[in-house]
């Protein structure tokens, strides 16, 4: 069960370490939308850091040979009200969400109903993932959001094998977050 509570461990995977979250620097096509995701795993934040290291280097913000990153640990403190959305499992709620948060003009009245939202989270769509919801989007299942194309993606993904993530989207909700430390990871 996915919740949102007081003294949660996070964690963050990237080429840098991050201490202090700025969402401008955050990517807006996003699952849940443009913010500061973080996972309760902290494998799966191994995971990312390789990926984001791949697109750091593809950017021009690091160096090609750079062979480490770092995962970001931060405490939730609940020092003021959230509105928080959580998706309980990968579903077609979740998923019609991730697909109008990737996919422009897709979904809108999703996508509009969920910036009411400081925090947001579920299941992650992770590169591992991409494929399927790549797929999904380009109409290979189907009609988008189409019964049949919605429950053949799902399928697919395997959503009860998935991680989960955290979409920090606003100030207020990036205020709550208290950085722990950085660790410095070495790839393989």
């Amino acid at each position: 069960m996915l919740e949102l509570k007081d003294g949660f461990i996070f964690y963050h995977g990237s080429y840098c370490e991050v201490k202090e979250p700025d969402l401008t620097q955050c990517a807006k096509r996003k699952d849940f939308g443009q913010g500061f995701y973080l996972t309760t795993s902290k494998e799966q934040a191994a995971y990312f850091l390789k990926t984001a290291i791949v697109k750091a280097v593809a950017a021009g913000k690091i160096q090609e040979n750079q062979n480490y990153g770092y995962i970001s640990t931060f405490e939730l403190q609940l020092s003021r009200k959230l509105e928080i959305h959580i998706f309980e499992k990968a579903d077609v709620d979740w998923l019609h969400c991730i697909a109008a948060h990737r996919k422009k003009k897709l979904f809108v009245e999703v996508e509009h109903d969920m910036e009411k939202y400081d925090v947001i989270a579920g299941k992650i769509a992770d590169d591992a993932t991409n494929a399927t919801l790549t797929a999904y989007l380009a109409g290979a299942f189907g009609t988008i959001g189409g019964k049949e194309a919605d429950a053949f993606c799902i399928k697919q993904l395997l959503p009860n094998k998935l991680k989960d993530q955290y979409c920090f989207k606003t100030k207020a909700a990036i205020e709550c977050l208290k950085f722990v430390e950085g660790e410095k990871v070495w790839l393989k």
